[in-house]
């Protein structure tokens, strides 16, 4: 019954679904799954990320374009669908203190406007299962923020004909379960670092170690461990192909991946929200809903 199975993946910049449950995803497309990825923003104030690209001024100065285009191949590759929402990307402010953000980009937006554009594609795909961000955004970008409430928001609003007409957004819909991606957690990274210790090799992880306390990251609930290592390639190849901002010599590919599928063969997820009856911890994001699909 997996045709009818379909998650929606909401995303704040082209790049976040290739590092954020992209081996999950490709898993459940290999099962027949419809997965829809849903890009907030295109990422126009990205900066540049991967030093062999930076100082080509045909990217500085069609930064939209090539990003689309990387976006493009990662969907192809990953198997998935994709589409963006509209909004312009707010950029990562820096200083102390803090500059305001740009004028008209998605952090500024009104959460229910946003949310609105939300659920029209909540709406028309009808997704059983949603993923998407926490409170923290994962990490604190204002994008991820952003992206975090109007999902929310949404996650509810698309049911909601009051607020959102169904002559406006289109016929009433509930999703059932609204899932936070947690991939980066501390026991994730701890075991991998233990494990290249072990072997007496180097880890690329023992000062985000040393940092985890500074950052004021709070444990997360990691309810659901989706196991997918054998998509593990096909998310790095999907993340590659996103080279403005990732070096293929770069950290994240610095454990080799006969250690990552042994030593941590799933990616991780916090159930916020599921308006049908699972038993914690679940290995599957459709737990509660496949049955009766």
């Amino acid at each position: 019954m997996t045709d009818q199975l379909r998650l929606m993946a909401v995303h704040a910049h082209p790049d976040d679904e290739s590092s954020k449950g992209a081996a999950t995803m490709a898993k459940y497309v290999s099962e027949g799954v419809d997965v829809l990825v849903v890009t907030c923003t295109g990422g126009e104030r990205g900066s540049i990320l991967n030093p062999k690209l930076q100082g080509d001024t045909y990217i500085e100065e069609h930064i939209h374009e090539v990003r689309k285009k990387e976006m493009d191949e990662a969907r192809e590759i990953l198997g998935v669908k994709q589409e963006w929402l509209g909004f312009v990307d707010s950029g990562l402010p820096e200083g102390d203190p803090l500059p305001p953000l740009p004028e008209g980009c998605f952090a500024l937006e009104d959460v229910d406007h946003a949310a609105g554009e939300l659920v029209r594609k909540i709406r028309a795909f009808r997704p059983q299962v949603i993923t998407t961000y926490d409170e923290n955004g994962g990490y604190p970008h204002p994008d991820h923020i952003m992206t975090h409430k109007i999902s929310m928001v949404a996650f509810e609003g698309a049911a909601d004909t009051e607020k959102y007409p169904e002559a406006e957004y289109g016929p009433a819909y509930q999703p059932q379960k609204l899932y936070y991606n947690q991939g980066f957690n501390r026991p994730r990274t701890e075991a991998l670092h233990q494990a290249l210790l072990d072997r007496g090799m180097e880890s690329p992880y023992g000062e985000w170690l040393k940092r985890w306390d500074e950052f004021g990251r709070n444990e997360r609930t990691l309810t659901t461990h989706v196991p997918c290592a054998d998509y593990f390639e096909i998310r790095d190849k999907a993340l590659i192909a996103h080279a403005t901002q990732i070096d293929p010599d770069g950290g994240w590919f610095r454990v080799p991946m006969e250690i990552q599928k042994e030593v941590w063969p799933t990616e991780e997820y916090e159930l916020a929200k599921s308006l049908v009856d699972t038993s914690l911890p679940e290995d599957d994001l459709f737990a509660g809903i496949r049955d009766n699909a």
